[in-house]
């Protein structure tokens, strides 16, 4: 099995994998996906006397399990802060942390918004679909954890004739965002007769697909995949590396194959508590995804979930955190700090507090460095 891609603490866990791994099987996503683990049981054996063997079983009772092989390689067995680990690992904070108050399985209120199954119009030119139900790997931080005993995606190409016929009778409609579940994780049959049946709606002018394969499952981005996608230009892709540690030889080659065929990926982080709540954990995430040409789009604060609330950084935190790499990374490097807002109040941005004040004609600026700037306004303007 090629080895250079993972940690030697990876190769720990790997070679705890009973089940017949060997390069060719671990080449093929499809052996992956039917190998992942499922339940905490599973997770004990494979971690053996680490800390993190004693995993809760009754969480998963509420919130199942899923990780690929891969996945579980990245992760440190003997590190009891393992961000890998962190995020995907059933944890009893999930089911007996104190609900924050306004913390909800729809905090979004996508229901709300939900013009058909599956379809959620929030903003005037566009939509959001939910695509698909399953994903590789189940993050315990999801901000859509009320779908995983509950599913809410479309399921046939009925309801995705009825999604065309909503966009066809509102033209102010001009991109279609997919996500789910994750969109990449559907046969290519399915996927290709969506893209198409949306592509032919003559308003819509972008696709734009979110995923968190490259990260969770890189071998899914294969050459008959990136040949489908390619053909229904002008096509992004949102995905979702939240620590350094996820970017290996395998997650850069699947989001270089995208890259190459004219596919621009970017790329939204959400900010998680002891996972990449430090300066120096994003700045080396944020650039090593610009030299890899993945845009940083997104930090997001932890929506206020159910399950997801230890998760949450305090929202001074993460502004400190903005501030501080905006004096020590470049602009390209620098996502967009967002809160998604409670009630359906849509994403709210929070960058770094460069203006204090304006007031008749004189503004009041701060440096990097602290100092405060006069800048005046054009003679006469109001």
């Amino acid at each position: 099995m090629p080895v250079e891609f993972l940690n030697h603490k990876g190769l720990f866990l790997l070679m705890r994998i009973k089940m017949n791994e060997n390069s060719v099987n671990w080449h093929s996503w499809q052996w992956q996906v039917s190998n992942s683990i499922f339940s905490t049981r599973q997770l004990k054996m494979l971690l053996g006397d680490s800390p993190w063997a004693e995993l809760p079983q009754k969480v998963e009772k509420i919130y199942p399990v899923k990780i690929t092989p891969y996945y579980l390689s990245l992760v440190d067995p003997d590190d009891p802060n393992d961000p890998i680990a962190r995020q995907s690992f059933p944890d009893i904070e999930e089911i007996e942390t104190e609900v924050v108050q306004d913390s909800s399985e729809d905090p979004l209120n996508e229901h709300e918004h939900m013009v058909l199954p599956g379809l959620i119009h929030r903003y005037p030119d566009r939509v959001l679909l939910l695509a698909a139900h399953e994903c590789a790997v189940r993050c315990r931080h999801c901000n859509r954890k009320r779908t995983w005993r509950r599913p809410e995606a479309i399921r046939n190409m009925e309801q995705i004739d009825e999604v065309c016929r909503y966009l066809r009778e509102h033209p102010d409609i001009r991109e279609v965002i997919l996500s789910g579940g994750d969109p990449l994780m559907l046969p290519l049959e399915f996927l290709e007769q969506m893209l198409r049946k949306i592509k032919e709606v003559s308003s819509v002018e972008v696709i734009r697909i979110g995923t968190r394969v490259p990260v969770t499952l890189p071998m899914k981005i294969t050459e008959g995949l990136v040949d489908l996608l390619k053909r229904y230009r002008p096509l992004w892709v949102n995905t979702h590396f939240n620590h350094p540690l996820e970017i290996t030889k395998w997650s850069r080659r699947a989001c270089e194959m995208l890259l190459c065929a004219g596919i621009p990926v970017s790329n939204q982080t959400v900010l998680l508590k002891g996972v990449n709540d430090r300066t120096a954990v994003l700045k080396e995430l944020f650039t090593t995804l610009q030299a890899m040409m993945v845009r940083p789009y997104y930090l997001f604060q932890c929506d206020k979930v159910m399950g997801t609330d230890h998760f949450r950084v305090p929202l001074s935190i993460g502004i400190e955190i903005m501030e501080d790499l905006w004096c020590k990374i470049g602009g390209l490097c620098m996502p967009k700090f967002v809160v998604d807002l409670p009630e359906g109040g849509g994403k709210a941005l929070t960058m770094p507090r460069h203006l204090l004040a304006i007031h008749e004609g004189e503004a009041i600026f701060r440096t990097l460095e602290g100092r405060k700037v006069r800048y005046l306004e054009p003679a006469g303007s109001d």
